[in-house]
């Protein structure tokens, strides 16, 4: 099987994990996104908000996707980890509408995780996944 590093070039340098990993497979191309925080290109917390914070984790997911060739509509597998649960429940009408503006009503597999923290300092929400790209 090969398989390549996906890191998108807006991202900052990451430091002990690939952003996403492409493998070819006869029929498809899996490719597998470390869990992604809400930073922008110079590694900073874009906003303490919990909405925007899952969004831009979101966005940075659909970046790794699209920079290895696919589309939303690859993306089979969400994981999503969140140090409040409280805070996530408060945001999920902003996090609707902009998963709508994001991947219109697709909803892959997902699931929601709760967890003391998260690496970096001031991240509320870090997103893993999955996706299937097709064949070249």
């Amino acid at each position: 099987m090969d398989h390549r590093v996906i890191h998108p070039s807006h991202f900052p340098r990451s430091r002990g994990y690939a952003n996403g990993i492409l493998a070819e497979i006869p029929g498809g191309r899996p490719l597998h996104i470390s869990g992604q925080i809400a930073w922008d290109k110079d590694a900073r917390i874009v906003s303490p908000d919990f909405a925007v914070q899952f969004l831009q984790a979101l966005d940075n997911v659909i970046d790794v996707v699209r920079e290895a060739g696919g589309a939303t509509r690859h993306i089979v597998k969400l994981v999503t980890y969140v140090t409040d649960l409280e805070a996530y429940r408060a945001s999920t009408g902003a996090i609707g509408e902009g998963w709508r503006e994001r991947l219109g009503t697709y909803y892959p597999a997902m699931s929601l995780v709760k967890v003391a923290g998260l690496l970096e300092p001031g991240a509320l929400v870090e997103i893993e996944g999955v996706a299937i790209l097709p064949a070249v």
